[in-house]
């Protein structure tokens, strides 16, 4: 599933590809992607006629700001967004198309089908379920150390699921939790209880400083993300222990460890990393 670098990435990329441009036509042939307005056809008639005036994200959301509309999308698994000319062949699983009036679509592919998109007002979209629940956006200025310790402050449970929960921090998926957690060496299965005040301190830093580092690096392709212009990441070049099962440790040159932690396969280094 794209985590947060990955979408910031498709954020940067449809940015450079897309805004300005005005939509012609939309067709919609898969209607469960499209969540609010339920039926396709609604969705369709609202955007047709808008322009593209900027595209935003939250967590691992992207937020496509209209004339007076704004598209709220969550890529889920595998879905993908990719500019192309009119006339070119769709790829298989080709799900929605955005025709826009200079000839080019904008087309949105799901192999798995697990993607969503929501269509509201202006103004109303954190009014969503979808986003007005998120805890803050890790990579947010805003976002600091002291807050970090008030979300954590007496909050009971392991600290992989805890990161992971999209409630408490937004953008945060399994690869990027792994990784912050051996950078910290804080074993994903360590009670939030017993973290000390040095530990939260590298726990956020560690966090800061990957996800910025994969932003940079445009992502992480493990299986089959790319960005709106078909180009893989980079970061799974830096990964340190997530899917390194069975591999030397780069600190330690112990053996990385797969185990299940709050249902997710979990990469750890058991000398690295004690429990």
């Amino acid at each position: 599933m794209p985590e947060l670098p990955e979408v910031e990435t498709v954020k940067r990329t449809l940015s450079r590809l897309v805004v300005g441009k005005r939509i012609e036509k939309v067709y919609v042939g898969l209607a469960r992607i499209i969540w609010q307005p339920t039926e396709p056809l609604e969705f369709s008639m609202l955007l047709e006629g808008q322009m593209i005036h900027g595209i935003r994200r939250f967590g691992k959301y992207l937020l496509f700001d209209f004339d007076d509309m704004v598209m709220i999308s969550h890529l889920r698994m595998e879905g993908k967004y990719g500019l192309y000319a009119r006339d070119e062949a769709a790829e298989p699983h080709t799900h929605v198309y955005f025709h826009f009036d200079d000839g080019t679509d904008l087309r949105y592919r799901d192999v798995r089908q697990f993607g969503t998109m929501e269509v509201v007002p202006k103004g109303q979209e954190w009014t969503r379920t979808s986003l007005h629940k998120l805890g803050p956006e890790p990579l947010d200025a805003e976002f600091g150390l002291e807050q970090w310790k008030r979300i954590f402050s007496g909050r009971r449970g392991k600290m992989k699921p805890l990161l992971l929960n999209q409630h408490i921090i937004a953008g945060i998926g399994n690869i990027y939790a792994d990784e912050i957690l051996f950078r910290a060496r804080i074993h994903p299965e360590r009670e939030a209880t017993t973290i000390n005040d040095d530990e939260h301190v590298a726990l956020y830093h560690a966090m800061r400083n990957i996800l910025q580092e994969a932003v940079d690096q445009g992502g992480t392709t493990v299986k089959s993300y790319v960005n709106g212009q078909g180009e893989m990441g980079y970061f799974q070049q830096e990964l340190a222990v997530y899917g390194r099962s069975g591999e030397q440790c780069l600190s330690c040159q112990h053996e990385i460890i797969r185990s299940v932690v709050g249902g997710r396969g979990t990469h750890t280094c058991p000398s690295c990393q004690r429990l």
